[in-house]
Formats: structure tokens, sequence, C-alpha cells
């Protein structure tokens, strides 16, 4: 098969084509004919050498995929082949088959394109886990989702259409605060020139948020918890302005608050399905009435990855950028 699999870090213009085999299913394992997989910042991240797989992940990159199952492993039912799904990954999604735990896969719904049902995965399990399972949010609450406009604040901002949660977004330009608000964002702050800190308190007649998820890091954690209320919960999902910050700990003794954070990408097979398939019974209805797409920037063909990249990393995209494999 055709894959994109650096032999050392580099620009984009290490994402070229080579061979690699085709792999083959293990037990409870589907191999999936892939049509589109999703361009995610760590894909960025490990194409630099700084966000290597985790242990038994492939070296290919890739988090996220949509295709046709086209061949199964021990333990799961060959009524499953044929079906177009779309699922999560640690790794392997730049290539033309990949292997996937059979729990970690999604049907793709009638009325869903495989571009967009391959952008939806990481992002989905992302803020599902994070924004809801370890923030609590829950309907009649107030977040502040950091990057608006990224395949992370645009799928929050679904989300908590959906839900009943007025979401406050922070973005890099008074456009991409335009673009927020128009996908349906209750608020959004221009971080360049508003003080977010600020504004949030302004917003909520200074009561703060009950959640905050960040992929800043660095100096944004104190401001943060600023913004937070009182037993209000802060989630780190990455360190993109620094892994370390100085904050007041009796501050969060007196306020009661939260600070936690996770990875997804090295949790196991077992915990990504218990994932999938509380997502099957609780987002997927929406998925499947046509409510939840993913907000859609800018596909390119499999051999243009590296043009790909470098959008990501200019950082003018609105929502998420996807390689087709046809």
């Amino acid at each position: 098969m055709k894959a994109i699999d650096p032999s050392e870090p580099g620009g984009p213009e290490v994402l070229v084509l080579v061979d690699r085999p085709v792999p083959r299913p293990g037990a409870g394992e589907v191999l999936v004919r892939i049509a589109a997989a999703g361009v995610n910042r760590p894909d960025v991240l490990q194409r630099k050498g700084g966000y290597p797989p985790p242990r038994g992940a492939p070296s290919i990159p890739g988090l996220e995929i949509a295709g046709v199952i086209v061949a199964v492993g021990e333990g799961v039912g060959p009524e499953q082949l044929g079906q177009s799904v779309c699922a999560l990954l640690a790794g392997g999604g730049y290539a033309e088959y990949a292997v996937v735990a059979a729990g970690q896969c999604l049907p793709v719904p009638e009325g869903m394109s495989m571009a967009e049902a391959a952008a939806v995965p990481e992002t989905l399990f992302t803020v599902w886990t994070n924004l809801f399972e370890r923030a609590y949010a829950t309907e009649g609450d107030t977040v502040l989702v950091h990057g608006g406009t990224s395949g992370i604040g645009t799928m929050a901002i679904s989300l908590c259409g959906l839900f009943g949660i007025d979401i406050i977004v922070t973005a890099g330009s008074d456009s991409k605060c335009q673009a927020a608000l128009g996908l349906g964002a209750t608020h959004a702050i221009n971080y360049k020139t508003e003080d977010f800190v600020e504004r949030v308190k302004a917003i909520t007649g200074g009561k703060g948020v009950a959640a905050v998820l960040d992929m800043v890091g660095g100096d944004y954690l104190p401001r943060n918890l600023k913004c937070l209320a009182e037993d209000g919960r802060h989630v780190s999902i990455a360190v993109q302005g620094g892994p370390t910050a100085t904050i007041e700990i009796f501050d969060i003794m007196r306020r009661r608050l939260t600070l936690t954070g996770s990875t997804l990408r090295p949790r196991d097979a077992a915990f990504k399905s218990l994932v999938a398939d509380e997502l099957s019974r609780t987002v997927w209805p929406h998925v499947e009435a046509g409510k939840l797409k993913p907000v859609m920037d800018r596909s390119f063909p499999f051999a243009e990855a590296p043009a790909a990249h470098a959008r990501m990393e200019a950082g003018d995209h609105v929502g998420k950028i996807v390689l087709t494999m046809a």
C-alpha cells in the first residue's frame, strides 16, 4: 500500500508517499480501506519529532480515518465486512489501509461524506472525554474554550449547542471571532486585542465559567483559573504555549477548583471502545439526524499532505483539514 511514513523528522517536505505492507487485523480488529484521513496538530508535532507514537502504534501518522471494512480479525463478526466506518487511531491513518479495534469504529451515517466522517473522531472523542466527562459540563453551564476556530474549538461549539451549554471561545482575529459566532458560539473574544480574563468576567457578571478547556498551557493557566467560577474545573489537553506554569495554590483551595487533563492517544483500545460506545448512544443519533457535522476547512489529495500540513501550521484554517485518498 501507499503510505506516508517519514524516516526522519523535518518540515512538510518529508511527507512523501512510500510503499508499506498492508497490515493484518489481529483479534478484535478490522482492516479498513481508507477513503479519507483527518489532519491534526499532533500529526504536525510527530512530523517534527516532538510527539513519538505510543508503544505498539505504527510510525505512520494519522489519528482518524473513514473508509470501508475489508477484512476482520478473530472474534469480529463477518457481517462487519463492507461497512462504512470512521475510527479513532493511535496512528496509521496516512495510508491506504489501517487496522483498528472494532470497538473504536462508528458507522458513517447516510448523507455524510467520507471526508466529513474522517474529520469527526479525533475532535469528538477529545472534546467529549475532556469537556463533558472530566469537566462535567452540563446543560445551563457556561464554558470557556480556547482556539475557537480549530477542529477542537468548532467541535466544542457544535456539542455545546446540542446540549444547552453557553460557550465562550477565543480566537486570534476579528474574522475568526465572527466565524465562531456564525458557527454558534455564544461569545467570541479576540485574544490579541482583548483581555480574555476581563471579558469573561464581564460576560458572566463576575461569576466566572463552570469549566475551561485549554490547549495552550504556559501562562494561560493562571489566567484561565481567574476565569473559573467557584467549584470550576480546568482541563488541559495540550501545551502549545509551554508545559510549565506558576499558580496560586491557596486560591485553588479557597475556591475549590479542580485542575485535570488528559492525553487521549496513549489510552488503550478498551478505553477508546468504551468512549465510542458512549458516543454511539449520546451523540451519534444527532450525527445521524444531520444535527452535528464537522466544520470543514479544506480537503487535500493524499499526495499533497505537505500542503495540508503547511496550511495547519499557518493557522489560517477554520475547522478541519482532511486528506482524501481517491
